[in-house]
């Protein structure tokens, strides 16, 4: 297996009316092409913001991140509140193609448009790179039978389960073929027996698709089922 993940001497600060917040410091960690992982700590330990920043949605204030074999933060996108307007637009777009080619997200909210059905959802992401083709249309379909949806895609998100919603969120995470799928407590939402019918899913859909997988979860029982458990307490592995 390769390298796909490379963290050094990550950190990360928020200024506030009162002092500065350090949420990540100095954060290493190496992750495996294919590897399942699980973060888990507790609440504050900065387990959230190292998922956002592995998948670029924040910037860190200091350190290096390594995906895929490129760090998606240079060029000096740091958020340090830089006034030229078009640089940091330029930056940011840059980096939303980036995180669209190589990166999937799940979160605790499915966040599902509520007026389009579970396939319409599912092409959202297709559409918005600018693909129609009938081989994507395909792959959306096929996912979500995939997720065990076939006698649902046409139901809009108020006529299925939360656990349905979901597997629809999963889906569409999925649709783009991303090479690291980042799930922030995907199943804290959803009751025990539907929490372990999720678990399940992105175990299989690691084993038949071979996405490298990185999950923020309070279950311990599902952490243990993955290849490598992070512990994190105040901003540091441990």
């Amino acid at each position: 297996m390769s390298l796909i993940i490379n963290v050094k001497n990550l950190t990360k600060e928020y200024n506030s009316s009162k002092a500065v917040v350090r949420s990540l410091r100095g954060v290493d960690l190496t992750i495996d092409e294919g590897e399942t992982v699980a973060i888990v700590g507790e609440s504050g330990a900065g387990k959230s913001t190292l998922l956002h920043i592995l998948g670029t949605l924040e910037a860190p204030s200091s350190g290096e991140v390594i995906i895929n074999g490129i760090n998606p933060f240079e060029n000096g996108y740091k958020h340090t509140g830089s006034t030229n307007l078009f640089k940091a637009i330029r930056a940011e777009s840059k980096l939303a193609k980036f995180r669209n080619k190589n990166i999937g997200f799940v979160f605790q909210f499915h966040h599902l448009l509520p007026e389009f059905t579970a396939f319409e959802n599912v092409m959202m992401p297709i559409l918005i790179r600018g693909g129609k083709s009938a081989e994507l249309k395909d792959r959306a379909e096929d996912l979500l039978y995939a997720v065990g949806l076939k006698e649902r895609i046409t139901h809009k998100p108020s006529e299925l389960s939360g656990g349905e919603q979901q597997r629809v969120a999963i889906a569409r995470a999925m649709v783009l073929n991303p090479t690291i799928l980042l799930a922030d407590e995907p199943s804290g939402n959803l009751d025990s027996k539907t929490s372990d019918k999720i678990h399940d899913l992105l175990m299989d859909l690691n084993e038949t698709r071979k996405t490298t997988m990185i999950i923020v979860t309070h279950n311990l029982n599902f952490a243990k089922d993955m290849k490598k458990v992070i512990t994190m307490v105040d901003g540091k592995i441990a």
